[in-house]
C-alpha cells in the first residue's frame, strides 16, 4: 500500500511557489497556539499568512478564550506580520455536528465531523476573503490522522473553490519542534483536545 507523504507534497508546493517568487495569500487554520508554533515557522517564509482561530469544539467558553488569547500572544511576540483572525464563539454548531456520535472514541467518527466543520468553515474564509490557500494546524498533533484531515481539508477548498494546501506538520519532529517553541514563549498547552468528550475521556484515563 502506497502512503501518501503529505509533508513532501505540501514542501513541493512550497519549493515551486519560492522558485516562481510569488508569495500567495495562505489562511491557517489553527486549533492554538502551541500547535501554531512549528507551522508557522514552515510556513511563513513562503506565504503572506494570516491565521484564523475557529473551533467551535471547544468546552467551556474560558477555555475557548484562553487558548484565543495565548494565540494572539503567540503572534505579536513571534510574528507580529502575521494577522490572527479570532471567530465568535458558538458550540452549537459543534454539538448538532456530534450528535449521535457523543460516546465515538477519540480520532474516531466524531472527530471526522469537528474536522469538516472547522475546515468548511476555514474554507468558506479563505474563499470570501480572497486567500490563495488554507490548510490547518490539526496535522501536528500526533493524536490527530494526517490523512483524513488532509482528504477533508481537499474535499471542502474544491467546495469552496480555495486551495488546499496539504500537509503533515508532525513529520520531521514538528511536534517536537511545536513543544520547545511553545516553552519558549511559556504558552499555556491544554491537556484535552477541547470538547466536552475529549475532556472526559482525558479524566477517565
Amino acid at each position: 500500500m502506497n502512503v501518501v507523504n503529505f509533508a513532501r507534497l505540501g514542501d513541493v508546493e512550497i519549493e515551486k511557489l519560492k522558485e516562481a517568487g510569488r508569495k500567495p495569500r495562505l489562511l491557517l487554520h489553527s486549533c492554538c497556539g502551541p500547535c501554531s508554533t512549528h507551522c508557522i515557522e514552515v510556513l511563513a517564509d513562503a506565504f503572506e499568512a494570516t491565521v484564523y482561530y475557529f473551533n467551535p469544539n471547544i468546552y467551556p467558553r474560558a477555555e475557548y478564550d484562553k487558548r484565543a488569547a495565548e494565540q494572539r500572544r503567540y503572534l505579536v511576540e513571534a510574528h507580529p506580520e502575521i494577522a490572527c483572525v479570532v471567530d465568535e464563539y458558538a458550540h452549537e454548531p459543534f454539538l448538532a455536528a456530534s450528535d449521535g456520535y457523543e460516546s465515538e472514541p477519540e480520532g474516531g467518527a466524531r472527530c471526522a465531523k469537528c474536522f469538516t466543520l472547522r475546515l468548511g468553515a476555514a474554507a468558506d474564509y479563505a474563499a470570501r476573503n480572497g486567500f490563495d490557500y488554507f490548510t490547518t494546524t490539526l496535522t501536528v498533533s500526533p493524536h490527530k490522522n494526517s490523512v483524513v484531515i488532509n482528504a477533508i481539508g481537499a474535499r471542502e477548498g474544491e467546495r469552496a473553490g480555495v486551495k488546499w494546501l496539504p500537509y503533515d506538520f508532525k513529520k520531521r519532529d514538528g511536534y517536537a519542534d511545536s513543544i520547545r517553541l511553545s516553552a519558549a514563549h511559556g504558552l499555556y498547552r491544554q491537556n484535552y483536545c477541547g470538547c466536552e468528550f475529549s475532556m472526559r475521556a482525558e479524566k477517565a484515563e
